[in-house]
């Protein structure tokens, strides 16, 4: 009963199609922010019912969708600042190159 209250303190983070290159640095990113990554799975692009819960030995065509969760919201959406704006960066920076 203790555990069933306490899962629902929880606050949870949902993040689809997570660019492979920065998931080190995401993965400590969470961790230095009281959080913990919950669930990891590469999801199939192609079949829905495809997906692992470990990096498969080809990861094309897979997408990489994590869970995080934390006590304080807070911090989860701290972390979703920091995706988001090292994202816009790689972005931006990718828009320099092409020019």
């Amino acid at each position: 009963m203790l555990m069933e209250n306490s899962c629902m303190k929880y606050n949870h983070l949902e993040m689809k199609n997570v660019d492979k290159n920065i998931i080190g640095w995401l993965e400590d990113i969470v961790e230095e922010n009281n959080s913990r990554i919950e669930r990891k799975e590469w999801k199939s692009k192609y079949n829905s019912y495809v997906v692992y819960d470990y990096e498969p030995f080809c990861t094309e065509g897979f997408e990489i969708n994590i869970v995080i969760t934390s006590y304080d919201a807070a911090y989860l959406n701290f972390i979703k600042y920091l995706y988001d704006e090292k994202m816009n960066t790689i972005e931006y920076l990718n828009n320099c190159i092409n020019v």
